[in-house]
Order: structure tokens, then sequence, then C-alpha cells
């Protein structure tokens, strides 16, 4: 008897985070399609489709969003906001978002920040420290996988792979994205995630309260509406 209301409440918590992560996908593939409803000649509405398809999405959810993004189903207000600031440690941070209430939006990020030790900066304050590249990471426990991705990545056109922790991390110019993961999934790697990211040129060690607080940062962000996406420069293991 006492089983049924957790496994519910279990329930009820996994359809939320679901529905989050689904929002954050149909915002994206939203905003894609604005530059073009046919993922064939539009490489960002056919990563974030990629996406949608890999968190399950119904095909009619994502052929709703591309309507609506390319205006067949009447204009969208949503517009692209990127912030920069620093959380506890001094941690660099890049928060996209998309929003329909720009004023709303940054009022939550700076009190996210402000209440963890942080603080919102000046636009151009963060991002010098992060590129834009295209990331795959696989598992790479099994024997031999490690070289072998390594091998067809580069082979690929990928630019470096980073192994650590039984992992491979495939970093390539987010022209050569699309190329290189059809390459590696040909050969048979499927990508744990697969995404076109804003990665730190390097990551600054944390532990204690500073890690413990950073992450509850994140959470936060994470948690609103308007956050898509979060970008950091902390070595934190996943």
């Amino acid at each position: 008897m006492g089983r049924g209301p957790s496994i519910e409440n279990r329930k009820n918590a996994e359809d939320a985070r679901r529905g989050k992560i689904f929002t954050k996908l149909i915002r994206e593939i939203t905003i894609a399609a604005r530059t073009g409803a046919d993922p064939a000649s539009n490489s960002r509405l056919r990563v974030a489709m990629d996406k949608a398809l890999s968190a399950n999405m119904p095909k009619d959810t994502m052929e709703r969003a591309i309507r609506r993004g390319s205006g067949a189903d009447g204009a969208d207000d949503m517009q692209e906001l990127r912030y920069e600031g620093y959380g506890p440690g001094g941690i660099a941070l890049l928060i996209d978002a998309m929003t329909d209430n720009p004023v709303r939006t940054v009022a939550d990020v700076r009190h996210a920040l402000t209440k963890h030790g942080g603080n919102l900066g000046t636009s151009g304050s963060v991002a010098f420290q992060f590129k834009r590249l295209g990331e795959l990471v696989f598992e790479t426990t099994a024997a031999g996988s490690e070289d072998s991705i390594l091998e067809c990545a580069i082979e690929a056109g990928a630019d470096d792979v980073i192994a650590e922790d039984g992992r491979s991390s495939v970093i390539c110019v987010p022209e050569q994205f699309e190329a290189v993961k059809a390459a590696l999934k040909a050969a048979g790697f499927e990508p744990l995630r697969a995404d076109i990211v804003m990665r730190p040129d390097n990551r600054v060690a944390i532990s204690g309260e500073t890690e413990e607080t950073l992450r509850d940062l994140i959470d936060w962000l994470d948690g609103l509406d308007d956050v898509q996406e979060i970008y950091h420069n902390a070595a934190l293991p996943d």
C-alpha cells in the first residue's frame, strides 16, 4: 500500500522532467526553423530534430514546432539571448535563453547568480573564454573502442579526441559536425550526447563548497523556463 504514492510521485517527477526537456527542444526547433523549414539545408534545425528524436519526441510535435518557426502557423515572438556572468569561485558562465519576455528572464538569471555568490557580467566579459564547437561524447569502456573512435573521428575530419574516465569526447568545427557524427554512427558508435556547444578553452578545478554551490546554481538556472543551455568552465565530473 505504502509504495503506491512513491511510485506515482516518481512517475509525476519523470513526466515533469520530460515535459521540461520537450519544451526546450520545441523552442530550439521553432527558432531554428526561422531560417528554413527543411532540415536537409538547415543544419541547426537538423541538429535540433536529432536531439528531439533522441528524447523520443513525437514527429507531429516536431512538425508543429517547425510550422510555427517558419511562420506557417502564424508569427512567433521568441527572442534568443545570451547572458554572460560569473558563478561561485569566479567560474565563467554562458547562459543561453529563448524568451518572449527579456525583462523577466534577465531578472530571473540575475537573481539566480546573486543568490549563489555570482554576478551578471557585461557582453563580451566571458564569451572570449569559449569556442563554438561540435562535441560528441561516447562511452569507451569496451576493449579497443577508444582507438577505433579516435581513428574514425580523425579520418572524418575531427580536430581532437579527448579520452578520460571511460569516455571519449570528439571535438570538431561546427561545419564538420554532421560528417563526423555520420561517420562514427556508420562505424557503429552511438553517441551518449552530440551537439554544437560553447566549449571553454580551459577548465578550472573546483571542489568542496564551491562545487556544491555551482551545482546548485546550474540546477536553479536549468529550472528556469526561459533558459535553454548553460555552459561553464569548471572541471565538474559528470
